[in-house]
């Protein structure tokens, strides 16, 4: 699965690709500060105009206006392109993938599921690790660029619960998170997603298999393919059931979550220490932070998914070497 990386014939893709996604991420979150400044900037004036008619120009309001243009053009700029390259590097993880799979497949097609693990799995598996790769590591520059600016905005600022503390917001932001982690990571052990998923996975390909055959053996009984269905049916049901409580918990955290910032804020808001601009810079280098420190539990549901398939994969592999390492003995 990781031979894209160590493979001579990949290392220009693997490499320098990964360099060249990871430098656009912090290309991103570099615009994203900025645009962080400029919502601090823009709604101070907002408040000013609403405070005192007539205090600033309509040029003043539309070239406000302009520069959040100019940097939005910036950011979607470099998504599109960034995106576009992502797509031709993962082909080629997938590529690389394959190719190992190809030279051995003569001793895999006997092996259930095995066109599935080879076509279906190896695109999940590129496409699910780049995901949460860089979404991990645009966590880290995110937290590494707007720690600094909420702790410089937070000074003399009264936070719920911690007072005048300068780190009172960071560690509000870290305890919400932490908690909120361990919650959905626990609730998701004793669901047994992950296995879940995987036997999910697993019914999917025998039934799959099954219809391959019966498209050319008249002799499959229509009967057989049913209770594979049944088996589908069953499992998918109980799949539902898994992830509805999951949502619960997962969807009541993150609804409760818009209100943290705020929260946090109450007595800074209340005492009307802090001007517009300055609570959404605040409040938006919160969410930031927060949304960074809860990559786990955003990513959760993908995290099971990938688990699966990497289980599955892994078990593919295994039996094909195991196959091999017999007929050579």
């Amino acid at each position: 699965m990781f031979r894209f990386f160590v493979i001579k014939k990949w290392l220009l893709w693997s490499w320098i690709g990964s360099f060249v996604i990871l430098s656009s991420l912090w290309v991103q979150v570099k615009i994203d500060v900025e645009i962080n400044k400029w919502f601090g900037e823009f709604y101070d004036m907002i408040q000013k105009a609403l405070s005192k008619p007539n205090s600033i120009t309509i040029e003043e309001y539309w070239e406000s206006l302009f520069s959040f243009i100019s940097l939005a053009g910036l950011y979607v700029s470099v998504y599109v392109i960034i995106s576009f390259f992502t797509a031709h590097f993962l082909f080629r993880w997938r590529a690389a993938m394959v190719e190992w799979y190809h030279s051995v497949y003569e001793r895999a097609s006997n092996i259930e599921g095995a066109a599935q693990r080879v076509q279906e799995d190896t695109i999940k598996f590129s496409r699910i690790m780049e995901s949460l790769g860089t979404s991990l590591i645009e966590s880290i520059m995110v937290l590494i660029q707007f720690i600094p600016i909420l702790l410089g905005l937070s000074v003399g600022i009264p936070i719920f619960f911690f007072g005048d503390w300068q780190y009172g917001l960071i560690t509000g932001a870290l305890i919400w998170t932490l908690g909120g982690t361990i919650f959905l990571i626990a609730l998701g052990w004793i669901l047994r997603l992950v296995g879940v998923e995987y036997d999910l996975q697993k019914k999917e390909a025998a039934y799959r298999k099954l219809l391959v055959i019966a498209e050319d053996d008249g002799n499959i009984r229509p009967k057989k393919i049913e209770e594979l269905f049944d088996d589908v049916r069953s499992i998918h049901f109980l799949s539902y059931l898994r992830y509805l409580y999951f949502n619960v918990g997962r969807m009541a955290y993150l609804q409760a979550n818009v209100l943290s910032a705020y929260v946090f804020l109450a007595p800074a808001i209340v005492a009307g220490v802090v001007t517009l601009g300055v609570m959404q810079q605040i409040i938006r280098a919160f969410g930031r932070v927060e949304g960074s420190m809860q990559y786990l539990l955003k990513a959760w549901p993908t995290i099971i998914e990938l688990a699966s398939v990497y289980k599955r994969l892994r078990e593919f592999e295994a039996l094909i070497l195991e196959d091999i390492d017999v007929n050579q003995s």
